[in-house]
């Protein structure tokens, strides 16, 4: 007699059943509570331009730069930002690749994490450089002044990093998302079956089609897959390739990389766990996905364990007394409530996840990402100002001094990211219909009995 054993990455669903479900996510009317959700991000993104605008008029003084610290919360939150988009190439891309099987029912929503928080991260270079209006100088085009960009500098890596990140993982979300725009297509009329018509570009379900999409989906993921390791090993180059006390460093690289990806898979539960919950999607993203990405944040804050505890290893086994005085004060000096909040949220929490109950459980794994979200943060801060603080010359050591302009900037880009986001959730699949339908088993058909 042969057992049946249930395989937890094969949905139970119908296909009718899995296109019903997530094409009512955006058919159904909107929520009181979207409303909100959407008024509070507009009212932070107003913030955040607000601010812009104030910077612009009165220059990047509003934003407490001083000596020694000329880098500060802007180049924090964009290293964050830049951080936050790895998990989605990661699920998307590499995952898909390895054929990795609970990929996809959380692929999607992480996949439009990864552009909006790219587009986020945009927008901080441009703020940093002081003369807004003229960022397109940035940008190596001919032109009647004879004027090109310095490639030397690290602010060109960011443009050429963000410019190639944003435009391969926009050219990804877009083609997964055609077969399942002409899904909503079919289920919609008026105004809106016009414009997911265009958006689906003329998908029919040829067999044609089919064949030339999932050879173009597949190029791609092989195209999106270097960037993981290449985008954030360029962003971590603008500190290591300086002599400034605790960024030269060869470890810097891998170890920007293994952030950004625990970064990014902590806000991908921070944006899911609730998502299901509204959208009423718990039997599609299940505990099985979820403990997955636990196992995947495990991996990562490990590795983050292990690169925190070498670089206080290095700093002391150097004998270099600027380096050691560096690491020394980011966890005893005046910003040692930073470091201890970076050592503590990333390096501590995450070592919960050894144990099966709390991987499984949600309420537990939505707490977790929190406290991730908000290390890694920290952790960007301490890098960045804990060594701009504690230079070669003593008597220059200064502390940084955030003010307003730091504080809305920092709120107001969170808004224009889930602004985004919310506004994405509810017009586009934020489920893949196609590739769900993909691991639900075909039926069994009744064995065939002689005489009949």
């Amino acid at each position: 007699m042969s057992v049946v054993v249930h395989d937890p990455s094969r949905p139970t669903m119908t296909h009718a059943e899995v296109t019903r479900d997530v094409v009512r996510t955006i058919t159904d009317k909107p929520t009181t509570g979207y409303y909100i959700l959407v008024g509070t991000m507009a009212f932070l993104t107003l913030v955040l331009f607000v601010t812009l605008g104030a910077l612009l008029k009165y220059g990047l003084g509003l934003a407490g730069y001083s000596p020694p610290i000329m880098w500060s919360v802007y180049i924090t939150t964009f290293v964050f930002w830049v951080g936050i988009g790895h998990a989605g190439t990661l699920i998307s891309a590499i995952l898909f690749l390895f054929r990795s099987p609970w990929r996809t029912a959380v692929y999607r929503s992480t996949e439009a994490m990864t552009v909006f928080a790219v587009m986020t991260a945009g927008l901080f270079p441009i703020i940093h450089i002081g003369r807004q209006w003229v960022f397109y100088w940035l940008l190596p085009y001919p032109n009647q002044r004879y004027l090109w960009p310095n490639f030397k500098s690290p602010l060109m890596w960011d443009v050429f990093a963000i410019g190639t990140y944003l435009t391969v993982s926009s050219t990804f979300l877009m083609v997964g998302l055609v077969p399942d725009l002409a899904a909503v297509r079919d289920h919609v009329s008026g105004w809106k079956k016009k414009v997911y018509t265009a958006l689906s570009l003329g998908w029919t379900g040829a067999d044609s089609q089919w064949r030339h999409y999932t050879r173009a989906y597949l190029y791609l993921a092989a195209l999106c897959t270097p960037l993981v390791l290449s985008v954030h090993s360029v962003v971590s180059w603008d500190f290591a390739m300086s002599i400034v006390p605790g960024w030269h460093g060869t470890i810097f690289a891998p170890y920007f990389v293994a952030g950004a990806i625990y970064s990014g898979v902590g806000m991908v539960m921070t944006l899911v766990i609730p998502l299901r919950k509204a959208l009423k999607l718990d039997h599609m993203i299940t505990e099985y996905h979820f403990d997955n990405l636990a196992k995947l944040t495990l991996f990562t804050g490990s590795i983050l364990f292990y690169a925190y505890g070498m670089e206080y290893f290095i700093a002391w086994y150097s004998g270099n007394t600027f380096e050691q005085t560096t690491f020394w004060r980011r966890a005893f000096g005046p910003n040692w409530w930073a470091g201890w909040s970076m050592i503590i949220c990333n390096a501590f929490v995450s070592q919960l996840l050894w144990f099966p109950k709390i991987r499984k459980n949600i309420t537990s794994l939505f707490v977790i990402s929190i406290f991730i979200n908000i290390g890694m943060w920290f952790e960007r801060y301490v890098i960045v100002a804990g060594s701009l603080a504690n230079d070669y010359i003593p008597y220059v050591w200064g502390q940084i001094n955030p003010t307003w302009a730091d504080w809305c900037i920092l709120a107001g880009s969170f808004g224009w990211f889930g602004l985004w986001f919310t506004l994405f959730y509810k017009n586009f699949p934020i489920v893949a219909i196609q590739e769900v339908k993909e691991m639900i088993p075909m039926p069994r058909l009744k064995p065939h009995r002689e005489g009949f």
